[in-house]
């Protein structure tokens, strides 16, 4: 009889440690790969919570329960070349006056979320308090422009890893360099 005891303890010891390791596997976000440009450039995003803004002259944006992402190509369209660099760039700005952090390779910038929100309050109609950790990178070859803005600094530096750039615009392709790796835009 005392075997069975000890087998039932042991067999229920081992169903809790089971259940925490799956809990804490399901506890770290979630990704889902999304396209930047057209079957270019790509980022994993939080999966089934992120919503497109629109696209406002150029500049996309995206929003989810604790963050923002914000895109440009210098690509697409001529004519609003100059007022889609000067709205990304002032966004960047805004990052930039924060603490900028080296964590993992990238310049990772704390601002506050309220200075950010001030900047895209005529285009996102969401609200966040708090600190914001911001990520800009750049790539010269697809000339993918990209701000990824989230409380959660593991979250942002997931989605910054995940960025693959490919270029899709014929007349700038180098065929033995099409993808490229992630670059900070403040490198340089």
């Amino acid at each position: 009889m005392d075997n069975k005891i000890i087998i039932v303890i042991v067999g229920v010891l081992l169903l809790i440690v089971a259940g925490a390791v799956l809990a804490m596997g399901t506890s770290s976000p979630k990704y889902e790969k999304m396209n930047l440009t057209p079957n270019g450039t790509s980022i994993d995003v939080p999966i089934n919570q992120t919503e497109f803004c629109g696209d406002y002259e150029g500049v996309k944006l995206w929003y989810w329960d604790d963050g923002i992402l914000v895109s440009y190509n210098n690509h697409e369209g001529d004519g609003v070349i100059k007022l889609i660099g000067l709205s990304y760039n002032a966004i960047n700005e805004i990052i930039e006056s924060g603490d900028m952090q080296n964590v993992d390779g990238f310049k990772c910038y704390v601002v506050d979320a309220g200075d950010l929100e001030l900047n895209l309050s005529d285009i996102v109609k969401v609200h966040y308090d708090g600190k914001f950790y911001c990520i800009p990178l750049s790539n010269g070859t697809s000339q993918d422009n990209i701000i990824i803005c989230c409380k959660d600094q593991s979250k942002a530096l997931d989605m910054a890893r995940s960025v693959q750039y490919k270029n899709v615009y014929p007349d700038n392709i180098d065929l033995d360099e099409v993808m490229s790796t992630v670059e900070n835009i403040t490198d340089g």
